[in-house]
């Protein structure tokens, strides 16, 4: 089980290896849970826009871990764009999950997902006053750690300017294929960790060839060298499954890509379509 830890700019430990429960029913994610943190999984990831708080707390609190012991994130709905909303909507986080406090809560986009690939509008202000709400949640002892997600370098900027508390963490889409480099170049200079979701791009990548024979050179499945490549770029990875052998799998990660071959996967051709997914706005769809 790859247990490493990375550490906040707030000196909190974060697992590097989540378990992502996106899509997956909040009937069926308590199970989930429970199956993750039984294999050794210490980190577990959600969001408002998930529908499936209830589940993720319930199987966190009926683990029989301590609680310390598990890293929870969750994330503000990416239409919360004002102080109150935003604020409103962590206190709802809380009561779902019926846990007192998260590790870590984060803007889930700078725009609502309506308008994400069809407006230029970055919602400077609304970002402003939602991260407003994470600070004072911070600072009220309901969170751990706060950050961000699929913030461009703009967007971050915009931020930055009237932030007390710096975002720690930046959670955006990265697999082999279509890795943010620059992205990743300029949170880190800034002190933000990364954060990789769908780092298999949604089963996509194991359809790879170029994957396919590289996992083969190194005697693991190409899921794993998906998720070892985003461990290699240093950052916190997600990958999300209910079934606990693919969990399992996923974990088994210590494994070593050379400079050269983690060359070849980053300059490996992007993946263009993301088959029934495709149109989610994270896969570059609109809804």
């Amino acid at each position: 089980m790859f247990d490493k830890k990375l550490t906040l700019p707030n000196g909190v430990e974060i697992p590097q290896l989540a378990l992502g429960t996106w899509l997956i029913d909040d009937s069926l994610v308590s199970d989930a849970v429970r199956s993750a943190i039984s294999i050794g999984y210490r980190h577990i990831d959600t969001a408002q826009a998930y529908g499936n708080e209830a589940g993720v707390g319930k199987g966190v609190r009926e683990s029989g871990i301590a609680r310390q012991d598990i890293f929870v994130t969750s994330k503000v709905a990416a239409e919360h764009k004002d102080y109150n909303s935003a604020a409103e909507g962590i206190d709802e986080t809380l009561l779902k999950t019926g846990l007192d406090y998260l590790d870590m809560m984060i803007i889930h986009s700078p725009q609502p997902w309506k308008y994400v690939n069809q407006s230029d509008d970055r919602f400077v202000e609304g970002n402003r006053e939602a991260w407003r709400a994470l600070e004072d949640a911070y600072r009220a002892g309901k969170l751990r750690a706060i950050g961000i997600s699929n913030f461009l370098e703009g967007d971050i900027d915009s931020l930055w300017e009237t932030a007390e508390i710096k975002p720690m963490v930046n959670q955006v889409l990265c697999h082999i294929s279509n890795s943010p480099l620059s992205l990743i170049d300029f949170c880190t200079s800034k002190n933000i960790l990364m954060e990789a979701y769908s780092p298999v791009a949604h089963g996509e990548a194991l359809k790879n060839p170029v994957i396919a024979d590289m996992a083969k050179k190194y005697g693991v499945s190409a899921a794993q060298l998906c998720i070892r490549f985003d461990i290699q770029l240093g950052m916190i990875v997600l990958p999300k499954t209910a079934n606990p052998e693919h969990m399992r799998s996923n974990a088994e990660v210590d494994f070593i890509i050379s400079d050269e071959d983690m060359q070849v996967l980053k300059d490996t051709r992007h993946i263009e379509n993301y088959g029934e997914h495709s149109f989610f706005p994270v896969f570059g769809g609109k809804f």
